[in-house]
């Protein structure tokens, strides 16, 4: 398979534009680039011939709008998996003057796409998800092109893609980053991967999880030390923040049916795995299952209860400003007297941030790698 490296025009005079693009991750202290030697491999590796503008073209896994920015004059169709990337795809769009359409990963794709640009994940099940969707859509002369930094590409990613579209070339490496192109070989899709599911020890019920969320495989320690130090009280209004796969919402809401609970994440798969749980396992309970940053939109001073169990890193970048986020948005969102817990590795330094938020914590209960802290909203402001 021949592939020629001959930017179309449009795309070169954007890739002029890339450094102008922003992250918009929130943290006041990224300095990074909102693109990489991966995002530029792609740009790089089009048809000879141009693009067709009556197409669609299918982006996955654009971090913050590189790819997406650099074609979108075309029928460009860019899914992520992530809220807080589709906000910065958004506004960096915005900023260009210029429109695509941002979907999640179990919303329909376009058929038939002329080219395909992929990120390759970390994450193998998110990596099997895209392909096997991707397969039964794809036209013969469709070219799909992944690429990633090398240290973040999986080993058996290579096999996976030529097993599921077709024959696949590894091109040559470029500033520590690797692309494989491939086309259909024509053969019938693989079956979308099922959900993995598992009962939850103690219980009656069962936790099932789509592909990319976290500690889909088992139960992580940090929510089992939160499991069994679960808040007591009077709740009317509940938010899981960060849920995943809603656990935390789950096992509050057999304690208290009547509240109403919002579980939020900024992963549409976490979020989809959360509902399917709630409704599967406590279809009575009043629940809305949100993709979102953080709180935003949540109105302020109108929740007694705010579980977090934060992460630490946004793509490939370690991180606290999530997390500060988190508790600044569950900060503006409790009523006076409500209550946030987190749950953290001890050495984070979550009541830190806590005292300078609400003015100090305490330690619930604690182990050797993790601490959960409680503290009071007593002021409004």
């Amino acid at each position: 398979m021949q592939l020629y490296v001959l930017w179309n025009l449009a795309v070169l005079a954007l890739t002029h534009t890339l450094p102008q693009l922003q992250r918009f991750s929130g943290n006041p202290k990224d300095d990074l680039q909102a693109f990489d030697s991966a995002d530029e491999y792609l740009l790089q590796s089009l048809l000879p011939q141009g693009l067709d503008s009556s197409r669609p073209i299918l982006i996955l896994g654009d971090n913050f709008g590189a790819l997406t920015c650099a074609l979108a004059e075309f029928k460009v169709t860019s899914v992520s998996d992530s809220v807080v990337s589709h906000n910065a795809i958004a506004a960096n769009l915005n900023a260009l003057g210029r429109q695509a359409a941002l979907v999640d990963p179990l919303a329909p794709w376009p058929a038939e796409p002329q080219l395909v640009l992929a990120r390759i994940p970390k994450q193998l099940s998110l990596l099997e998800l895209w392909l096997a969707t991707l397969k039964p859509l794809l036209a013969k002369d469709t070219l799909v092109l992944l690429a990633g930094r090398d240290r973040d590409i999986p080993a058996s990613a290579e096999a996976m893609i030529s097993r599921h579209i077709g024959p696949t070339e590894k091109l040559l490496g470029w500033k520590k980053a690797r692309a494989f192109v491939c086309q259909s070989d024509g053969k019938a899709p693989l079956p979308l991967p099922p959900p993995i599911s598992w009962p939850l020890e103690g219980t009656g019920f069962t936790l099932s999880h789509f592909a990319n969320v976290f500690s889909r495989q088992s139960l992580d320690i940090g929510a089992r030390l939160m499991l069994a130090n679960l808040p007591q009280g009077r709740f009317d209004k509940v938010i899981d923040l960060g849920c995943g796969n809603g656990v935390l919402g789950l096992m509050m809401a057999s304690q208290y049916p009547d509240a109403h609970y919002s579980l939020v994440d900024e992963s549409y798969l976490a979020v989809a795995s959360a509902r399917h749980n709630l409704s599967q396992n406590l279809p009575e309970v009043k629940a809305d299952c949100v993709a979102n940053d953080c709180l935003r939109g949540f109105t302020a001073s109108s929740v007694d209860l705010v579980l977090c169990n934060p992460p630490f890193h946004q793509q490939q970048v370690i991180t606290d400003h999530i997390a500060w986020q988190m508790f600044k948005d569950a900060f503006r969102v409790l009523r006076p007297g409500g209550e946030l817990w987190i749950v953290g590795n001890r050495h984070l330094g979550y009541h830190l941030k806590l005292k300078r938020l609400f003015g100090g914590c305490k330690v619930v209960a604690s182990d050797r790698k993790f601490v959960i802290l409680r503290t009071i909203k007593r002021r409004t402001s």
